[in-house]
């Protein structure tokens, strides 16, 4: 893999962090539209799983909440971290493994352009795939959206912190990776567990305590939390823990989660495989 750095400006000096970054971006998202079985299945998997759960679940969360509206709040939160977490924990360590970080460091492009351009891709992705999910569940379900401007906002700022926590983290957790062949394991498994421990799937109220204290260690379960509070009535908050959404608390764990994602980055970030020293 390489990345084209520009060459000087008409000043004769080199572009900046923020041109090259964005460049970088650009090449991502090509590389990435270039394999269309990933494209797919990344934009349409939250959907097709909002699809089977809703046409196999409606009606038995009772009067009021069909099976959509109350998936469509966790399956945003997975579809989140999934393209954040998940892409960049297994394409940073694929990408460590076959040396193609090594090469990106021997070039001029700035370390920070390179974090720049992950950040692109990912804004890319989690936006194509909220924008899909949401027009099939309210196109084809006729799902619940946010109700007013303070519940949009509400998801935005869910989407913005949530996806920046679980983006660092996801970087952090790629340097646990030996090699891409134990990168799933790393990677996927954990984020598969949480998603049964977060209220994605199974609903908070019937999980037990000690569950619901490891999976608020995490980021998923207090983006869900609080992407309910955007989407739901707010009669329906009594059935989460504390009967409340609590949306500061909620803020307040995705901001701690980007200082301690930023913090773990820093500390372990490498840029060759653990064979090359």
């Amino acid at each position: 893999m390489s990345v084209r750095v520009e060459g000087p400006s008409p000043a004769g000096r080199p572009p900046g962090t923020l041109r090259v970054g964005l460049s970088r971006g650009w090449l991502e998202i090509r590389e990435f539209a270039h394999a269309w079985e990933s494209v797919v299945l990344t934009f349409s998997l939250p959907a097709l799983v909002l699809t089977l759960l809703s046409s196999m679940l409606d009606g038995v969360f009772g009067a009021g909440v069909s099976a959509v509206d109350h998936y469509l709040p966790g399956l945003v939160a997975m579809g989140l971290m999934s393209v954040s977490f998940q892409n960049l924990g297994l394409s940073i360590a694929q990408e460590r493994d076959t040396g193609g970080l090594r090469r990106l460091r021997g070039t001029p492009m700035p370390p920070a352009a390179y974090f720049l351009g992950k950040t692109v891709l990912v804004l890319f992705l989690a936006l194509g795939q909220v924008v899909l999910l949401l027009g099939v569940a309210r196109l084809a379900f006729g799902a619940r959206l946010p109700a007013d401007p303070a519940a949009w906002a509400a998801l935005a700022w869910v989407f913005v912190l949530g996806t920046v926590s679980c983006s660092l983290l996801g970087i952090a957790v790629s340097s646990l990776v030996r090699d891409s062949r134990s990168a799933s394991g790393v990677v996927v498994v954990p984020f598969l567990v949480l998603q049964f421990t977060s209220g994605v799937f199974v609903p908070v109220a019937v999980l037990p305590e000690w569950v619901l204290g490891a999976a608020s260690l995490f980021p998923l379960l207090w983006m869900a939390q609080g992407l309910r509070a955007a989407f739901l009535p707010a009669g329906t908050a009594a059935s989460d823990p504390g009967g409340a959404w609590d949306p500061p608390s909620v803020a307040l764990a995705l901001g701690v989660w980007c200082v301690v994602g930023l913090a773990l980055v820093l500390l372990t970030f490498r840029w060759k495989a653990r064979e090359d020293g």
